[in-house]
């Protein structure tokens, strides 16, 4: 009994040297980091006043303070920034659809402000801008050293008012001017329409509207069509999309999605991760998709993607996305102004998470370079070509009723204003193709 007390008495005794041993680094360790970081803020109120007294000129205080607060978060990575009470009133009127501005969706690189995607009918878009696109001066001042927000702001103006932007891109040998007028910029979330048998969805931002918008966009053009019998697939075009609510790509993705997760996202604590599945019910009724995307599909866009592909529920097309994988939280300060900070990332279904890397479409289709034909060009294409039908004296084709012959008449208009839509948007086009061969390949009723 005396050994087993003392054997006891020496497992406690080692127990409590283990735990003296361990712990009191990792105290002594907790209390320099706090020294210094009061040394650091000691450092701060330093430097500080030592502006606020000697800087050449007179400085705002409050200012001050706000350009430190940017300067901490938008250290962390693009898209985490402070949002001044003016700015993060923008923000939630952009969230509703309208606002005024240029129309497009800017990002930093390198030190420029890059384009992800300029928005569609808007001055930007009409100006001719293009995901990719470099801004390297406002009005001839460089915009380089300037946080994003400092250059998005030297971008606003009364609507109106004409603003040249320098702009830098692939391909072009020297960089260029755009001159754009500002307007207000009212968002149309999704714009629908049938090309033959298929509906097309636009879907050029997610916000508020998204959802509503595409599912009363949807139900309008298979009303024109006749019903869903009548329809041979869906093009869901997210091209030049550069993202915006999370809930809303949820929502859009489940539209089309019986079961199964959707995205999750994991933040710096596990415990911190959520997953979103799907509710049973496709709007679509299991007809094919095929999703369009390119450089200028960004964030929500790629979820919406990402999730489609990897459930196999439709076919990805056009060139890799943008590979913005990260979730910002908006956080409300006192003040009336906000935090915008990167809380997580997101991964589609399959556990691939698209930061840095994008989504890579099932069929990579490039967009081709519109370039203006000559004159004798377009004689040649619009030229129609001789036929058996043309030559005097050939004969009828006795194995068809005139009902047919009109049928197949109208199939070949259709396919040749497919072939015209080539010349407009070759990714569209060929989208469709994909559609109208699925539907070639169906079952027969």
């Amino acid at each position: 009994m005396k050994k087993f007390v003392a054997a006891a008495a020496g497992g406690i005794v080692a127990g409590l040297l283990v735990t003296t041993q361990v712990a009191g680094p990792l105290l002594a360790e907790e209390s320099v980091r706090k020294s210094n970081v009061y040394e650091q803020l000691d450092l701060f109120g330093d430097i500080f006043e030592r502006i606020r007294i000697q800087y050449v000129e007179e400085v705002d205080d409050a200012d001050l303070i706000e350009a430190a607060i940017n300067g901490m978060l938008t250290s962390l990575d693009p898209h985490s920034s402070y949002l001044s009470p003016d700015a993060a009133d923008d923000m939630r009127v952009q969230t509703r659809g309208e606002f005024g501005g240029l129309g497009i969706e800017v990002t930093q690189e390198e030190g420029f402000v890059k384009v992800v995607s300029p928005i569609d009918d808007t001055p930007a878009d009409a100006a001719g801008m293009e995901a990719g696109d470099f801004i390297t001066h406002v009005d001839g001042e460089s915009v380089l050293g300037l946080t994003l927000d400092e250059a998005v702001e030297k971008m606003r103006g009364p609507v109106g008012s004409e603003i040249v932007i320098t702009v830098v891109r692939e391909g072009e040998p020297e960089p260029f001017d755009v001159t754009i007028v500002r307007d207000t910029i009212k968002l149309t979330a999704v714009r629908t329409r049938t090309v033959g048998d298929s509906v097309v969805l636009r879907v050029t931002t997610f916000n508020d509207q998204t959802t509503p918008n595409l599912i009363d966009g949807f139900q309008k053009q298979v009303e024109e069509l006749g019903g869903m019998e009548n329809v041979n697939g869906i093009v869901l075009d997210l091209r030049n999309n550069p993202g915006g609510l999370l809930t809303q790509a949820i929502k859009v993705s489940d539209e089309f999605l019986e079961k199964g997760e959707i995205v999750s996202t994991r933040g710096r604590n596990p415990e911190d991760g959520e997953r979103y599945n799907a509710q049973p019910g496709d709007l679509a009724e299991g007809k094919p998709i095929v999703v369009l995307i390119n450089g200028g599909s960004a964030s929500a866009s790629e979820i919406v993607a990402g999730a489609l592909q990897d459930h196999r529920r439709a076919i990805v097309v056009g060139t890799k996305s943008f590979g913005k994988g990260s979730v910002q939280t908006v956080m409300p300060l006192r003040g009336d102004g906000a935090m915008r900070l990167t809380t997580a990332r997101y991964y589609t279904p399959s556990g691939r998470s698209i930061q840095a890397l994008g989504v890579s479409p099932d069929i990579v289709v490039e967009q081709p370079r519109r370039v203006d034909a000559t004159p004798e060009e377009d004689e040649d294409t619009n030229r129609r070509t001789r036929s058996e039908a043309d030559l005097r004296g050939s004969l009828n084709n006795d194995s068809l009723t005139e009902d047919e012959i009109r049928q197949i008449e109208e199939d070949r208009a259709k396919a040749d204003e497919a072939a015209k839509l080539r010349e407009e948007d070759y990714q569209l086009a060929y989208a469709l193709d994909i559609l109208t061969g699925l539907s070639a390949l169906g079952p027969k009723e």
